[in-house]
């Protein structure tokens, strides 16, 4: 090994793993607070509140809640009651912060949420729409690596031990019959854990070989000269897998259900104005992460052309497909099966399609008990 892929691998060794937790496609852990949607909260209180508080990512996977705070949908549906937000970094911070309250509702990745709510043994929170699907690709060096047969003894980096492009880079080797100890990522393959902020820098430097990431950092590293391989909706039915799901503390469910309500409502707006205006929306989303709350920096136009395209925004959270994501982390050995029997909760989400004169949407089975 050369001192200089030492030192890179040295250096991306110190980003902190979450060990044993399931984590989420993110940059880190602290979250950022904005207390202001850039919309003046207008009319009656909805539930008598004088806020809700909503976490999310600055992803492009979580369009959803950036588009709708740039503007002010979710203001609008809340009426008098202020929406603030929080952005984090990872997943398990945002799980903690809606068990102690610091959020009410949150846009969020599958294996954080099914984590979140095995670890709770089913009462911390409530999964209450879909908002994503896609936008996850295997991105190459083209110099090391020309097709999928020539992943062994390579180097491939994903966000986050146990997060949901983790899950999916294992079970995807394992299918393909390399072996990894998923643990130690050690293996035919060694699969390093590295935070999505230096990814494109280290790619750049030869320290990764590839990556098996989230938008934007796969069209980041595209724009390093990297190659994408293999988009991660080839592998599903349809080409669609959940990526970011709506979740709410059971308690601020029960006790604002207008509240929650309206947020739902905002969502699925939001997702209408998206797929109807891709042009505006992909400005709105670029602005929004380019705010001091979110990252500070608008993406350039060839990483947040690529990124916006490759998500679809969706209410309808996949069900069907979290209960295969959660099969797919029990059989890397990095969760112990799950009862995921009320996880959902869509009747809110489903009053709102309908009032949209929009079709149900289902819960796999998977709905409150």
């Amino acid at each position: 090994m050369s001192a200089v892929r030492h030192r890179l691998l040295a250096a991306a060794a110190t980003v902190p793993l979450l060990i044993g937790a399931l984590g989420a496609c993110g940059y880190g852990s602290e979250a950022k607070k904005d207390t202001s949607a850039g919309v003046a909260p207008k009319g009656a209180k909805t539930d008598g509140l004088d806020h809700v508080t909503i976490g999310l990512f600055g992803n492009t996977t979580h369009a959803t809640p950036l588009v709708g705070l740039q503007t002010g949908r979710f203001q609008k549906e809340l009426g008098g009651t202020k929406v603030k937000s929080s952005t984090f970094n990872a997943g398990p911070a945002e799980i903690e912060a809606l068990n102690s309250g610091a959020i009410d509702i949150g846009w969020i990745g599958p294996s954080p949420a099914i984590n979140g709510y095995a670890k709770s043994h089913g009462k911390s929170l409530k999964i209450i729409g879909g908002s994503a699907s896609g936008g996850v690709s295997l991105v190459v060096d083209p110099k090391k690596i020309k097709s999928l047969d020539d992943l062994k003894g390579k180097t491939i980096a994903t966000p986050q031990l146990g997060n949901t492009q983790d899950v999916a880079l294992l079970h995807y080797l394992a299918q393909k019959g390399l072996k990894v100890d998923a643990t130690t990522g050690k293996g035919d393959v060694t699969v390093q854990r590295t935070d999505n902020k230096v990814t494109p820098t280290i790619f750049r430097q030869g320290g990764i070989d590839a990556a098996w990431v989230p938008e934007p950092t796969a069209s980041k590293l595209v724009a390093e000269g990297g190659r994408t391989l293999l988009d991660e909706k080839k592998l599903w039915k349809d080409g669609k897998f959940v990526i970011t799901n709506m979740i709410v503390s059971q308690k601020f469910l029960k006790e604002h259900p207008k509240a929650v309500e309206a947020v739902l409502r905002a969502s699925v707006r939001t997702n209408a104005w998206i797929r109807s205006h891709p042009a505006e929306a992909k400005k709105a989303l670029n602005d929004k992460l380019a705010s001091p709350d979110v990252s500070g920096k608008a993406l350039p136009d060839n990483v947040i052309d690529p990124a916006f395209k490759n998500v679809d925004v969706t209410d309808d959270p996949l069900a069907a497909t979290l209960e295969e994501e959660a099969d797919h982390a029990v059989k890397a050995g990095l969760l112990k099966k799950p009862d995921l029997k009320g996880i959902y909760d869509l009747t809110l989400l489903n009053k709102v399609l309908k009032s949209e004169g929009r079709p149900p949407v289902s819960d796999a089975g998977l709905g409150s008990k």
